[in-house]
């Protein structure tokens, strides 16, 4: 079949560049591709230098179009490949196993590797940004004529990529205002004192501290082991003070990377480092007028031990990037699970920071000291989790059984006995709860496991898609509207979309 170029390549470009909604003109330049070449799905990523990976911004079939986050960590090979100058501005690949970039996906999104490619790289201002990439089922399936026509489309997918982040731009600082709107005016899960449970027995002597230090802008730091309940007395203390109608901002010290930590921190400005593409204003911003909570406190790193005192000093910031000092009007609560006297000595944590945050510690006492607690617990958790679980009537708890939760010794605290009553309520199907099926973790070990005899398990994923899977195939291949296979599962189309694009599961009716 003879192929008018300048035709071919003026209305792939009409669809290309036709919506600012890249996901959409993905699509709609896909089935017009079908015409030509084998096209089953396309992707558009982006190359962001900043955490040397690649990410995936848009996916399109010929059914389904979806915005997505998904990100590839490129090892030393993938970001030599993608950085060398000799790479063409056009590849096939016929076999994804022998690619270092594409093998990698492929090995990522527990995808088989029965697929050939049609890659585009593409620059804006002689930068490589990003790729597109044309899928076909099956390997072998590209020709030098298929790739000699899509890569003539390299110019008007590099413009739609720089229009559409720069459209994205103005919409995300659009929506910054309305992101300070929920962190200044959502409805926070609020623990007052007399709500606190345990306030009137094994905790009343917290509660007391708590009511002392809250209407006072000192630091605290609360103490105690991994899931005692120290977020919940941070959350009351901010409660119970002057600053109650302003934020109050989660911090886990412990998840953020190390070389994250400065920007979610402080925030940065606009070109402060690649792929910084606006200013963000980091936690301690957002917190003003406010309470800032650090958890796991311990987990910070030196230098970030450093900015942190300077924050407790002078109540100002600066963020990465930028010269001005920022005042933020915040209180710091601090919390760790860990010894910060043994780390101060050992060196592993600055002595003038410790003594900052050491203002008015409160100790928080772990559930086996204070077992009065246990049954008011219990009775919560089970309305609680009750609700969460759709139960029609919260189960009552059978005679005698409490007693072993009693004796236990609870290594892993409130949050280990949650998680028991939540499983009990799954196990117990509407009769009273019995815990006969609990197998207690007596050794410091978080699980609690039903009693079962030794199994092969399969992996949680597997499992998952199988499930999705089982789901798509009832309702052939349809996932939005009544009957169809989100209604089923009871989740929303998009976030059943992005846990089938994590697995690897294709779009489309046809398939199912």
């Amino acid at each position: 079949m003879t192929i008018d170029e300048n035709n071919f390549f003026r209305q792939a470009t009409l669809r290309i560049c036709g919506n600012l909604d890249f996901e959409i003109a993905l699509q709609d330049c896909l089935i017009y591709l079908r015409s030509f070449m084998p096209a089953d799905r396309i992707h558009l990523n982006l190359y962001d230098r900043g955490l040397t990976a690649l990410k995936t911004i848009a996916i399109a079939t010929p059914t389904e179009s979806q915005r997505v986050n998904t990100i590839l960590p490129l090892d030393e090979k993938g970001r030599k490949f993608l950085d060398d100058p000799n790479l063409p501005p056009a590849r096939i690949i016929s076999r994804p196993s022998d690619d270092p970039v594409s093998g990698a996906f492929a090995h990522k999104m527990g995808w088989k590797l029965d697929y050939s490619n049609l890659i585009v790289y593409l620059k804006i201002k002689g930068t490589k940004v990003g790729n597109v990439v044309l899928f076909a089922e099956g390997n072998d399936r590209y020709s030098e004529d298929h790739l000699k026509l899509f890569s003539t489309l390299n110019e008007p997918f590099a413009i739609a990529m720089s229009n559409a982040l720069r459209y994205d731009e103005v919409i995300q600082l659009k929506d910054l205002m309305a992101d300070d709107i929920r962190f200044l005016h959502r409805k926070l899960q609020r623990f007052p004192g007399d709500e606190i449970i345990g306030g009137d027995f094994g905790l009343k002597e917290v509660l007391e501290m708590v009511q002392e230090v809250a209407p006072m802008d000192s630091p605290v730091l609360l103490l105690g082991e991994t899931g005692a309940g120290k977020e919940i007395i941070a959350n009351a203390i901010h409660t119970l003070s002057l600053r109650k109608e302003g934020p109050f901002i989660r911090v886990n010290c412990g998840a953020i990377p190390e070389t994250l930590i400065d920007s979610e921190l402080f925030g940065h400005e606009k070109g402060a480092f690649t792929g910084a593409i606006r200013q963000k204003r980091g936690y301690f911003e957002r917190a003003d007028s406010g309470t800032i909570f650090l958890d796991e406190i311990a987990e910070l790193p030196p230098p970030a031990q450093v900015r942190m005192l300077r924050v407790l000093q002078d109540k100002e910031i600066a963020r990465i990037g930028g010269t001005e000092q920022i005042k933020v009007d915040i209180r710091i609560i601090a919390a760790t699970n860990q010894n910060l006297q043994e780390m101060v000595k050992n060196g592993q944590f600055r002595s003038d920071l410790w003594f900052r945050l050491h203002v008015f510690p409160i100790m928080i006492p772990p559930l086996r000291d204070r077992k009065e607690d246990i049954p008011a617990l219990i009775n919560y958790f089970i309305e609680r989790k009750s609700k969460d679980l759709r139960l029609p009537i919260p189960s009552a708890v059978a005679p005698g059984a409490i007693e072993p939760l009693m004796d236990y010794s609870w290594p892993g605290n409130v949050r280990e006995l949650e998680n028991v009553i939540e499983r009990a309520l799954i196990l117990c199907k509407g009769e009273p709860l019995t815990f006969k099926d609990i197998v207690w973790a007596e050794n410091g070990e978080d699980s609690v496991e039903p009693k079962t005899e030794k199994v092969d398990f399969l992996t949680l994923d597997i499992l998952i898609a199988r499930h999705i899977r089982r789901a798509l195939k009832s309702t052939k291949g349809k996932i939005n509207g009544p009957g169809g296979a989100a209604d089923l599962l009871g989740i929303k189309p998009n976030t059943l979309r992005h846990r089938m694009n994590k697995l690897g599961i294709t779009f489309g009716r046809g398939k199912y």
